[in-house]
């Protein structure tokens, strides 16, 4: 276990190496570094203007060393004009003596937000923060539902619970969360022609988190994910109800109940919890929708608004947070993995 536990991390290692190079390579292409020098310089600066101010900070380096730069193996840029110094690593109260020679993200610098004017890591950590509280309600609204609709199905399959429970999961699965949220709104928020009994916006759940002001966001995701999860699950649990050994336990007389709980219950999750591992990387970044939606500033409304403004070390914190969480969930999914099937722990 111990060996298998550290092949998966030197490969986790190698491979957010590699995304985190290719993110960086993907958001310093000439064009969105131009696109800063005029953010930060004057829109109407013009190609000169541009490479020198690139030049000046440190933007006219090869992009490997650039890379080595954000990542903190490498010395950062320095820059000498009319005697005064400035670089990567020399802040506005440093002086350029007392200044670290390595500072990326190996050295906890991961850059300062060009649009937010606040450290990437403080920002990054709020708005995780935000997206966490998110995800673990509706992971606890829709993992047990999902599993309840996919076990009830797939324990008699072909029945009219059965397919009751499977055209609910593929509405749920087939319908948008753009659209199953603005129908949520109109018909349970709208002060028009809805109920009004929950709130349009989640703005207020950030600080203080309430039934009425959080309950439609979870909603609108869990329903989504709900009904993939759910299928699986019944697909998974009607296979193993037609499996020889639950047939010798029919034919021995244990009842239809202890069938379900004992045997076949635990061989049938096997296969949904890997899809319920993977909805972690999918609720991190694929609620912008829904964040957005319901103006809940978290880690995708943040992701939002970085991309539209060329905002490259807020890009590059959030992509690296990312990689991360989807790793590290793949490897605990590896795990529970080995746990749940005796054949790969013995193999």
């Amino acid at each position: 276990m111990l060996l298998f536990l550290l092949k998966r991390i030197g490969t986790m290692l190698l491979t957010a190496l590699c995304l985190s190079f290719v993110v960086f390579f993907l958001t310093n292409q000439p064009a969105m570094l131009e696109k800063v020098a005029k953010f930060e310089g004057n829109a109407r600066m013009s190609d000169e203007e541009v490479a020198r101010y690139l030049q000046n900070h440190g933007f006219g380096r090869p992009m490997i060393l650039r890379y080595g730069e954000w990542l903190g193996v490498i010395p950062g840029w320095t820059h000498e004009d009319d005697g005064r110094t400035s670089g990567r690593c020399i802040g506005p109260q440093t002086a350029a003596a007392a200044a670290p020679v390595y500072c990326g993200v190996l050295q906890g610098n991961w850059g300062v937000s060009r649009v937010f004017r606040d450290d990437v890591a403080t920002i990054v950590g709020t708005r995780l923060y935000m997206t966490g509280k998110l995800m673990v309600w509706v992971m606890l609204l829709m993992v047990p539902a999902a599993l309840l609709i996919g076990v009830l199905a797939g324990m008699r399959e072909g029945s009219r619970t059965d397919r009751s429970l499977s055209t609910l999961s593929i509405a749920t699965t087939a319908t948008p969360e753009y659209v199953s949220g603005v129908i949520l709104i109109a018909v349970f928020a709208s002060s028009a022609v809805g109920l009004k009994w929950f709130k349009g916006t989640a703005t207020a759940a950030m600080e203080n988190a309430t039934f009425e002001n959080f309950f439609l966001p979870v909603l609108t995701i869990a329903l989504f994910g709900m009904g993939y999860i759910a299928r699986m699950t019944r697909a998974s649990m009607a296979e193993v109800m037609t499996a020889q050994y639950i047939r010798t336990a029919r034919l021995k007389g244990v009842t239809f109940r202890n069938i379900v709980l004992k045997h076949a219950l635990r061989n049938a999750l096997i296969a949904p919890f890997t899809v319920i591992m993977l909805q972690f990387p999918w609720l991190l970044n694929g609620v912008v929708i829904v964040e957005t939606l319901f103006n809940y500033k978290g880690l995708g409304w943040a992701l939002v608004q970085a991309a539209g403004n060329n905002d490259i070390d807020l890009l590059m914190g959030i992509s690296v947070v990312s990689v991360i969480v989807v790793l590290v969930t793949q490897l605990i999914s590896d795990i529970g993995y080995v746990y749940l099937n005796p054949r790969i722990r013995i193999s």
